[in-house]
């Protein structure tokens, strides 16, 4: 079927309408840190990855400032039992020995200079760096309710010249959450408290979770119960219901952390869908959940 002239319009006057719409952000959040948390099923989808890609170096070149903290998880547990060992965790913390730790530091390498890859090849400087160089992530060991898990970090200090070097120098930071203590001894990070602390030291404007979910839900058994915004209030009294459990709740926590520490808004996004990054950044309606200052309530619309 032939498409006539004023529907071959129509189409591009929608893309103009999108254009607009994403102008006002744009001219927002000019020049301003975006830290965008980088994990779950999106990593493990060969054009998922490259739709999160292209959705960053567009904000890198609409002149954000964006910063990848990313993780490995799946690959991680899938290299640990080639190995023949089985991967354990303890309330969502993967417990690593020192084999697991080596097994980690590879993966996690190798994700990412592939993602420094794709950002270069779409016509975008790089610079992949794992948490050890520079000093950007100093760590103390980490304890799972009072379980030794290993070697598993807890970040005590973030050296934020690095970064600010590689931004001043036209560079998008892609960062490994792989760090090491005061006895220069390497510990695995969980990948969303790199990307909180980073946000934080950063002085982040905003900090965006791409995640295996939508957002948040009230109850997560009611998919009609969706909030696609949350007060710091609102986050910490949901956690007190009980009802938000596995590995949302973290999460949840860091949120409410980063927005207590100065970041300005916080997103939990699904990054198994397309463009969700550019969606909830550039349009009025967003599409998964933004968290916000308790000030700030009663002026949004």
């Amino acid at each position: 079927m032939s498409v006539t002239n004023e529907e071959y319009m129509q189409k591009y006057y929608k893309k103009a309408e999108v254009l607009i719409e994403a102008l006002p952000y744009i001219r927002k959040f000019n020049r301003k840190v975006i830290v965008v948390k980088y994990g779950g099923s999106a990593m493990s989808d060969e054009e998922l990855k490259r739709n999160v890609i292209k959705d960053v170096t567009l904000l890198k070149l609409v002149g954000f400032k964006p910063i990848v903290v990313h993780g490995g998880g799946k690959d991680i547990s899938r290299w640990v039992e080639k190995s023949g060992k089985e991967a354990k965790f303890i309330n969502g913390l993967r417990v690593t020995d020192e084999e697991t730790m080596e097994i980690a530091e590879m993966v996690l390498g190798r994700v990412n200079k592939g993602l420094v890859a794709m950002v270069q090849e779409l016509g975008v400087k790089a610079v992949g760096i794992s948490g050890k160089d520079g000093g950007l992530l100093t760590v103390e060991k980490k304890y799972s309710d009072g379980q030794d898990i290993g070697y598993v970090g807890n970040i005590t200090e973030v050296n934020t010249k690095i970064l600010e070097d590689l931004l001043e120098n036209d560079f998008l930071p892609i960062v490994s959450p792989i760090g090491l203590d005061a006895e220069f001894k390497t510990y695995n990070i969980n990948a969303d408290d790199a990307a909180c602390a980073i946000a934080k030291a950063m002085h982040a404007d905003k900090l965006a979770f791409l995640t295996d979910v939508e957002g948040v839900y009230k109850d997560p058994n009611d998919r009609s119960s969706f909030i696609s915004r949350l007060t710091v209030s609102q986050a910490n009294a949901l956690i007190g219901t009980g009802t938000v459990g596995g590995g949302m709740l973290p999460k949840l926590n860091n949120c409410t952390d980063a927005i207590e520490h100065g970041v300005n808004r916080v997103h939990i996004l699904d990054g198994r869908k397309p463009h969700t990054l550019l969606l909830e950044i550039f349009t009025n309606k967003g599409i998964g959940t933004m968290f916000f200052p308790d000030a700030e309530e009663e002026s949004l619309p």
